[in-house]
């Protein structure tokens, strides 16, 4: 051996034997578990302007912030409609919902149009259970003809949110491209039943043996996911009747919504960074394709954590507009998801 080479090759040694003490310490991880400065969040945002509900289009990565658990991140990636989308279509089957289904499947394809190509769809439909007519597909004639089904399906059963958006977000993390923007886009009164013993007694039949999800389990499963959830609003005589049927007890009301909280729009469109709008059956289809266009719109903004956090731990987002933007767009509101899990 020649000497004076010696101190280099002692150092090479001492790497090699570094860099294969590395690899054995990753062999040994579990599977799924990704070292924090490889992982990668994205977070969809919306920013809508406040008095004409308008997507506010043309930003840049240097016009958001975005903090987790109060501290700074970076962003890393940064993009406007550009990662193809996953799109569950969720139809409430209850009695002031179904008429609004028939209009919807007449210019349900041209509402449809205003998706990508690559876009994939399914159409779900829920009462006490939910149950998928149509798997994700980007034959926009499937998912019409789906649509077409729902508008002539009826249920005598209560109406669970929870549930109904449990299996939504649950057949998203399906989908499949995993790479895809998550969106769930629901057609509903906004008047759930409370999931009580009784209501599931009395008008949950499909259920079985089925345990439902309470709205707890709904909205994590949203944040594990990364689902955005935007809701078509269609309020009509019935669900208007039921609303201040409601408001006369407003006691029990109350009541049953600390014991059994059914869900609803607002609250999981917050969470989830989504947006809620109001439509009728002669517009709903104008307002779908219009519906589509501000999903399109969404930023995705994505961040390697800075701090290392235990697996499963939930980890709090906040986006906000950079204060040159907040100048510029003062009267903007801005949506993201609230958190997600590790």
């Amino acid at each position: 051996m020649n000497w004076q080479t010696f101190p280099a090759m002692l150092t090479f040694l001492l790497l090699l034997s570094t860099v294969n003490s590395a690899q054995a310490q990753n062999q040994t991880e579990k599977p799924g578990v990704y070292r924090v400065n490889v992982r990668l969040v994205t977070v969809d945002t919306q920013v809508l302007q406040k008095k004409t509900g308008h997507a506010v289009s043309g930003l840049t990565a240097r016009d958001f912030q975005i903090y987790e658990d109060h501290v700074p991140q970076q962003i890393n990636s940064f993009s406007q409609d550009e990662l193809p989308l996953s799109v569950v279509l969720l139809f409430d089957l209850t009695d002031s919902v179904r008429p609004v289904l028939k209009p919807l499947a007449k210019g349900a394809l041209d509402a449809l149009q205003h998706l990508k190509p690559q876009d994939e769809v399914a159409v779900m439909t829920y009462s006490a259970t939910a149950q998928l007519l149509q798997d994700f597909t980007t034959d926009r004639a499937l998912a019409v003809k789906a649509i077409s089904k729902a508008s002539r399906m009826e249920s005598g059963e209560a109406a669970f949110f929870n549930e109904g958006i449990y299996q939504a977000a649950a057949r998203l993390a399906k989908s499949g491209n995993r790479l895809n923007r998550r969106v769930i886009i629901w057609l509903t009164d906004d008047v759930p039943n409370f999931p009580s013993d009784e209501i599931k007694a009395r008008y949950g039949r499909s259920l079985g043996k089925k345990k439902l999800h309470t709205e707890k389990e709904a909205m994590q499963e949203l944040l594990r996911t990364g689902t955005v959830v935007c809701t078509l609003l269609e309020t009509s005589q019935i669900s208007d009747d039921e609303f201040s049927l409601r408001l006369s007890k407003a006691g029990e009301t109350m009541l049953n919504n600390m014991l059994y909280p059914p869900g609803e729009v607002h609250r999981y469109a917050r969470a989830s960074g989504g947006q809620v709008v109001e439509t009728s059956h002669k517009r709903i289809d104008e307002r779908l394709a219009s519906l589509i266009d501000d999903i399109r719109k969404l930023y995705t903004l994505g961040y390697h954590p800075a701090e290392p956090q235990p697996k499963g731990k939930f980890c709090k987002i906040e986006v906000k507009l950079s204060p040159e933007a907040r100048r510029a767009h003062q009267d903007a509101i801005v949506e993201a998801r609230q958190g997600y899990y590790r």
